[in-house]
C-alpha cells in the first residue's frame, strides 16, 4: 500500500518535476525552504491544482482522476478556517455532514471517539473566537476527520502558534498517527515537528525532490547539503531500558545500544522516538576520561565524511552497533584529529542534548 505521486506544473516564474512514493499508512512530511514546491504539491495532491501532468496513487486509487470533491482528502490549513458563528460541536457536525452518504459502512472515527482522541470535550459549546490557537486547530482536525477522509493533508498546522500552543497541539498529532490508519501529508517549516510525527520524508528544493526515505535515514545522510545545517540529527526507535533514579536518568535501548536521557515518567517497555542533534556530538579519537559531564561515550567506526560547499561544517556519520550517529564538526577538527572513514572514535554528547518524544 502507497502513496505515489509524480506532478509537473510549469507556471511562468517556476517549475516544478516531483516524483515520490512513500508506503500507507503513515505520516509523509514535505519540508524544504520557502518556494521550494511544498504547497504546489499538497494542492495537486487535493485537487487544487490543476498542473499540466499530475498523478496522485493512494492505495491503487487514481485520486488525479477524480474531481476534487470525490478524492476523500482532508485539508487542515494554517489558521483552521472555524465557522465563526458555529459552536464547536456545530463545527465538528458540519464535517460529518461532508461525509458521502455511502460512508455509513467504512467510518474510521465516529463523533464521540474524535472528542476524546483530540481532547476537545469541554469545547464542544463554545464558538471558535472563545478558543485558543491549538484549541481551534484541534478542533479544525477533528472536523476533518469526520468527513471520514481516505487521506488527511496538513498544511503547517502549527505554523501559527506560539511555542506553548505547539507543545499543546503536538501529543494530539502523535495521537493520529498512533491511533488512526489513516495516511497524512504534513509540510512543516520544523525539523522536530518532522523528528517526532513523519514515518516518511520527502525533502524537496526549487521544485524537485532531493531525497525521499524514511525519516530516520534521511535526516543521518551526510552526503545531503540538509545535513550540514543546524537541522542535522539523527532520529532513532528506542524502548525504555531501565529508570536510575539515583541517577536521575532514564536508559533507553536503541539497537542493543544504551543511551542515556533525563528521567522519563513512561513506564519500562514504553516505546520512543529520540533525536540527537548532530551539533551535540562530539568526537574523539581516545578513550575520554570518566571524569566528565556526558553521560553517553559510544565507541564508533566512521562511516562517512562530508564537508559543506563553503568549508565552513563538516559532517561524519558514525556507526555505533547499528546504530547510526551524526556529529558536525569544523574541518579544522576534522584535520587535527585526522576524520576519514573506517576511523574509530568516540561519540560523546549530553544525556539532556537528547530530545525525547
Amino acid at each position: 500500500m502507497t502513496l505515489d505521486v509524480r506532478l509537473l506544473p510549469r507556471f511562468p516564474a517556476f517549475t516544478a518535476d516531483v516524483e515520490f512514493s512513500a508506503p500507507t499508512p503513515g505520516v509523509v512530511a514535505l519540508f524544504g525552504p520557502s518556494g521550494c514546491g511544498k504547497t504546489t504539491v499538497m494542492s495537486a495532491i487535493s485537487g487544487l491544482l490543476q498542473a499540466d501532468e499530475v498523478s496522485v496513487n493512494l492505495d491503487g486509487r487514481m485520486l488525479s482522476d477524480l474531481a476534487p470533491a470525490d478524492r476523500r482528502v482532508g485539508v487542515v490549513f494554517q489558521d483552521g478556517r472555524l465557522f465563526p458563528h458555529m459552536t464547536v460541536s456545530s463545527n465538528l457536525r458540519y464535517g460529518m455532514r461532508r461525509a458521502p452518504e455511502d460512508a455509513g459502512g467504512t467510518v474510521r472515527i465516529g463523533f464521540d471517539e474524535t472528542v476524546e482522541l483530540l481532547g476537545i470535550g469541554h469545547l464542544l459549546d463554545r464558538k471558535p473566537r472563545r478558543l485558543s490557537g491549538g484549541e481551534r486547530q484541534r478542533v479544525a482536525i477533528g472536523r476533518a476527520l469526520l468527513a471520514q477522509p481516505h487521506l488527511l493533508l496538513m498544511d503547517e498546522p502549527l505554523s501559527a502558534l506560539d511555542a506553548s500552543r505547539k507543545h499543546e497541539i503536538l501529543p494530539f498529532l502523535k495521537r493520529l498517527h498512533d491511533d488512526l490508519d489513516i495516511p497524512m501529508v504534513l509540510i512543516s517549516h520544523s525539523i522536530t515537528e518532522v523528528a517526532q510525527l513523519a514515518d516518511t520524508l520527502v525533502l524537496l528544493d526549487r521544485g524537485k525532490v532531493t531525497a525521499v526515505g524514511p525519516v530516520g535515514e534521511i535526516l543521518a545522510r551526510a552526503d545531503l547539503p540538509f545535513a550540514t545545517t543546524i537541522n542535522a540529527g539523527a532520529v532513532l526507535s528506542a524502548k525504555i531500558k531501565a529508570h536510575h533514579t539515583r541517577r536521575w536518568l532514564t536508559e533507553l535501548d536503541v539497537n542493543g545500544v544504551s543511551i542515556f536521557v533525563p528521567i522519563s515518567q513512561e513506564p519500562e517497555g514504553t516505546r520512543v522516538r529520540i533525536r540527537i542533534p548532530a551539533g551535540e556530538v562530539v568526537l574523539a579519537t581516545v578513550a575520554p576520561p570518566e571524569n566528565v559531564s556526558a553521560n553517553n561515550i559510544l565507541p564508533g567506526i566512521v562511516r562517512n565524511l562530508n564537508e559543506a560547499a563553503d568549508k565552513t561544517m563538516a559532517m561524519a556519520e558514525v556507526m555505533v552497533g547499528d546504530t547510526l550517529i551524526l556529529s558536525q564538526l569544523t574541518p579544522d577538527s576534522v584535520q587535527d584529529l585526522a576524520i576519514v572513514p573506517g576511523k574509530p572514535v568516540y561519540a560523546m554528547f549530553k544525556s539532556i542534548g537528547v530530545q525525547v518524544f
